[in-house]
Order: C-alpha cells, then structure tokens, then sequence
C-alpha cells in the first residue's frame, strides 16, 4: 500500500479542522441568531400581552348627542369589543337633550362615580357625540372630572357650539350650543384640555351638521381631520371607531 507523506497528512487534517471549526461557528451563530429572535418575540409577545391587558381594563363611558339615546353606541361597543374590551366595562351615558347641559354634567359626575365603583376602576375613558362634547367637556373642566378621565374622544363634539343649534333655541341645550354663548364660553376659556387626560378629536368637512366643523377641534388634543364623513355616519364608522378604541388603549 502506498504511503502518504507526512505533509500531505498535516495538509489533510489542517483542512478537516477548518472545516470543524468552521461548522461549529455556523452551528454557535445560528443557535445564538435562534436564541436572539426567540427572545425578542417572547419579549414582544410579553409588552403585547402588557399592552392589551392595560388597554381593555379601562372602563369606556360613551356620551350620545342632542337627541340621542344609548343605542347610538350599538356599533362602537361591538368595535371595542372586537378589540379586547369585555362588555361588562362598556356603558352609555343617557340624559336629558331638551334640559340642562349644566344638570347633564352633573349627571355624568354620579354616572362616572358609580361606574367606578362598579368596576373598581380608578378612572375610566369617556367617548362623546356632538353636543355629549358640550356635556363632557363641562364635566372634566368645570366640575373637576378630568381627575377620573384617562381618556377623551370627541367625535364630531360641539365643543365651541354649532349655529345649527339655531333651529332648536327655545331649548336651554340648543341656547347652551349655539357659538358665542355663556356655555361655551365657560368651557372653552383658558385650558381646554386640563390635567393628565389624553384628549383626542375626529371631525370632519362633510359633517353638516356641527358648523363650523372646526369646532370640534380642542386646543392641547389630538385633533384628526377625517377626509369625508357626515354626521350620523361617524356612528357607524367601524375605521374611526377601531381609531378611537386604539388611542383609548394607548
């Protein structure tokens, strides 16, 4: 049999150790590029599971318009629920359209109390419609409320009046919402997003009915413009409502 030298042989086994070292090199960087990934999803997944379980824990209190009711809100609490909330901590605010918007505050101050209570929440996110701007906006400005607010949405809120209220002033809310008045003045004046709360807007050049549409926009909040959106249809807006649900859960 023939014999190999012995720098062959050296040669040889230079080659097969580099291959060695070379392969487990690979093997150690993959595992560790494995580990690296497996960590940051496990930690992703955990910020994630964090983030839903803060988000859907706060208790949501919509507040309908001039002459609405809680069935306004059918469609909001089923996007909400779509995005984590349990139904147990949706509730919708009634009262009097035709009265006092001054008294509709004070009504909402008991309502957010017992809905506290009632969850054990120390505050609670508030999503409002048209003249419930005027309503809310009372409440956490004028009455204190915004101590027990998280967050403020104001969908197509009234919040510096609308001269549509024009055709309805024999009511107290309709005189309460018309620009320039008493009301508005009270609320509007200095700070209009008080406190910690995060305050956030959706309005709209198609609205119609809240004029100018700019009214909605609050000084201090986030104010989005929606492309093209009536009134009403804000209510049924499943793009604006999953917004909403999302910055409530910021």
């Amino acid at each position: 049999m023939r014999r190999r030298s012995p720098r062959r042989l050296l040669g040889v086994l230079a080659a097969a150790t580099a291959a060695l070292t070379l392969f487990s090199s690979a093997s150690t960087a993959g595992a560790a590029d494995s580990a690296t990934t497996t960590a940051r999803t496990a930690a992703a997944q955990s910020s994630d599971t964090a983030a839903g379980v803060l988000s859907t824990s706060t208790p949501v209190v919509f507040v309908h318009g001039y002459t609405g009711d809680a069935s306004n809100w059918v469609t909001a609490m089923s996007v909400f629920r779509l995005n984590g909330w349990d139904s147990s901590d949706l509730f919708a605010y009634e009262y009097n359209s035709y009265g006092n918007n001054i008294t509709n505050a004070q009504g909402l101050a008991t309502f957010v109390d017992n809905v506290k209570a009632r969850t054990g929440a120390s505050k609670v996110a508030i999503v409002n419609h048209s003249m419930g701007g005027l309503v809310s906006q009372y409440y956490l400005k004028v009455l204190g409320g915004n101590t027990s607010v998280s967050h403020l949405a104001s969908i197509a809120g009234a919040n510096h009046g609308t001269t549509y209220a024009g055709a309805c002033l024999i009511y107290t809310t309709c005189q309460q919402m018309y620009p320039g008045s008493s009301f508005i003045s009270q609320i509007s004046s200095g700070d209009e997003t008080p406190g910690t709360t995060r305050y956030a807007t959706w309005y709209s050049a198609c609205d119609g009915i809240i004029l100018p549409y700019t009214s909605t926009r609050l000084d201090g909040a986030t104010n989005n413009n929606v492309l093209c959106q009536t009134h009403i249809g804000f209510l049924a807006d499943t793009v604006v409502l999953g917004q909403i649900a999302r910055f409530v859960a910021s």
